[in-house]
């Protein structure tokens, strides 16, 4: 039996439109609850090298096919218009170690 490596979305966002992002806010939880996703870091994160942006998120998923499931979700979708004009986000999939 293989282990399915666990899944982490990590995301770095800097809202430009705070009132704007609140619609994000209000239905992105929906999505990320139907496919058991689980916060594991979120808020102010200082920036050693890079790009400096307001807020880091890390949510971790039992697969990356789970992962790709919420993204891609009619949910989800409807939350990333929500985002669309009111943040710059930059947001990537990565697969865990065994």
């Amino acid at each position: 039996m293989t282990n399915t490596p666990k899944a982490y979305w990590i995301a770095n966002v800097t809202v430009t439109d705070p009132e704007a992002y609140q619609g994000y806010q209000a239905i992105a939880p929906e999505a990320f609850r139907k496919y058991g996703a689980r916060f594991l870091a979120r808020g102010e994160a200082e920036t050693l090298e890079g790009q400096q942006w307001q807020r880091r998120v890390i949510i971790e998923f039992d697969s990356m096919e789970q992962a790709r499931e919420c993204y891609a979700s009619d949910e989800y979708r409807a939350a990333r218009g929500k985002r669309a004009s009111a943040c710059l986000a930059d947001i990537a999939l990565i697969e865990g170690l065994e």
